[in-house]
């Protein structure tokens, strides 16, 4: 291959054929490329595009240059879910079990935290015992047999595109819509899914500033998931507030549990304990909005495999499926299949918190929230050690927030808006210093935006 020869195409505009594209993918796979030659590429890509059918090439091509997961022929259908990543997002976390008890087979392939918004993976490290890397033989097998896996993917799925992104990160390339697309579909077309949905967020937090700009790549990764074969829509969310009342790897992980925890009757969701109690619970603990996407994804999934009539219908029987406790002990079925320590994990879910600091950050003035900025609070628990400045950094598991208090919930002065959780007094002090900018608190609640701002299905 002449490589050069086709930096210089795309440089001037060329559209490459299919044939080049897997020539391209298959030398990035075997290492037989220098990197200066394809962080030009990958410049040429940024700043000339690809057309549909090229995107389409280059994900199939990119998927093609690793394994491909093999399952036995099953009437469960396969299906996945993927977000593009914001603060206090553990919506994977209670959605898998959920999928396996509605009878689907959920091989959820996730990856690692950088910046600001955390990683699936790293909220599983924090269970004492977790195993996020398995061989594809055992993840079929976990899949086959509890009905759900969520872990990394093996060094020998979709190589080309673990080497492309460590280069994208590098060179400026990150936020090309064809190499974005590219390399999330290939990961999850990787899974031989029958069908996806797509987390798409929005706002201060998200890595798409704009609703346009969100829906301008679903749409992408919409028509490109249906043109491989895989049944795709993508749901546009806002991420200018934390999702849920946690924020932090065990944090997310103890409120993911009360998510799939069963209610009692006339209960609220607490993020503050695993039971729920109605009668010691307040209105500004609810889960609703964790429980709310939850709940859509796992809908969408119902409608897109044609195993519900339309979506209201999907819904309640997510939602019954969820309150039923099926669910909760999927997930531990699942853990333990992964090698978890259950007994440890169910220790440290009763404890209050696992950080040696916890601070409360109170209310100066009585009034409601109009505001609670997502991306300082990403901000400052990477900085506390819960997220990464580079792949390097060792990532300090029980560091977070809790006890959000979010925009429409009403305080009075003294009560308290969010608990930091620190591996020291000075570091507890210098983010509850940080954070009091994160709210706003006005005398009247402010207009409330939807969580799920439009769904795209073609």
């Amino acid at each position: 291959m002449n490589f050069l020869s086709l930096i210089e195409a795309k440089r001037d505009g060329q559209v490459l054929s299919a044939a080049q594209l897997r020539e391209i993918m298959a030398g990035v796979a075997a290492g037989h490329l220098p990197d200066y030659q394809l962080a030009s590429f990958l410049m040429a890509v940024f700043f000339r595009g690809l057309n549909p059918a090229e995107t389409a090439a280059l994900t199939l091509a990119m998927r093609d240059s690793g394994d491909v997961l093999q399952f036995p022929q099953d009437p469960r259908p396969l299906v996945d879910k993927h977000s593009t990543g914001g603060v206090g997002d553990k919506v994977s976390l209670p959605l898998a079990p959920l999928l396996a008890c509605l009878g689907f087979r959920v091989p959820m392939i996730s990856g690692r935290g950088l910046g600001i918004t955390g990683g699936t993976l790293d909220k599983l490290d924090a269970i004492p015992g977790m195993q996020t890397r398995l061989s594809a033989k055992r993840i079929v097998a976990i899949v086959q047999e509890v009905g759900c896996v969520i872990c990394g993917q093996t060094d020998r799925m979709v190589p080309a595109d673990q080497k492309l992104y460590a280069l994208r990160d590098v060179t400026g390339t990150v936020p090309s819509i064809p190499l974005i697309v590219a390399s999330i579909l290939s990961k999850k077309l990787a899974e031989n899914l029958d069908a996806l949905v797509l987390d798409v967020k929005f706002g201060a937090a998200a890595f798409m500033p704009t609703k346009t700009a969100a829906r301008k790549l679903a749409k992408a990764m919409v028509q490109l998931g249906c043109r491989c074969g895989t049944n795709t829509r993508a749901l546009l969310t806002d991420m200018n507030t934390p999702l849920g009342r946690a924020a932090g790897n065990w944090l997310e992980v103890k409120e993911a549990v009360a998510c799939l925890t069963p209610r009692r009757a006339g209960a609220r969701w607490d993020a503050s304990s695993i039971t729920a109690d109605s009668t010691n619970t307040p209105d500004r603990l609810s889960l609703a909005d964790l429980r709310e996407l939850t709940l859509a994804c796992a809908a969408h999934l119902l409608v897109q495999t044609r195993r519900a009539r339309d979506f209201a219908a999907a819904y309640r029987r997510a939602a019954d499926c969820l309150d039923s406790g099926q669910p909760r002990r999927k997930w531990d079925e699942m853990l333990a299949a992964q090698g978890a320590d259950l007994d440890a994990f169910h220790r440290q879910l009763a404890r209050d918190h696992t950080a040696p600091v916890v601070v409360e950050l109170k209310a100066t003035r009585t009034g409601f929230v109009t505001r609670c900025d997502a991306r300082l609070w990403g901000e400052v628990i990477r900085d506390l050690g819960g997220g990464r400045l580079t792949k390097e950094s060792v990532v300090h598991y029980d560091v977070g927030v809790d006890h959000l208090a979010k925009p429409g919930d009403a305080v009075r002065a003294g009560d308290v808006l969010a608990r930091i959780h620190a591996r020291s007094p000075k570091q507890a002090e210098t983010a509850r210093r940080r954070l009091r900018a994160a709210f706003a608190i006005a005398e009247k609640p402010g207009r409330r935006t939807p969580l799920i701002a439009e769904i795209i299905t073609r």
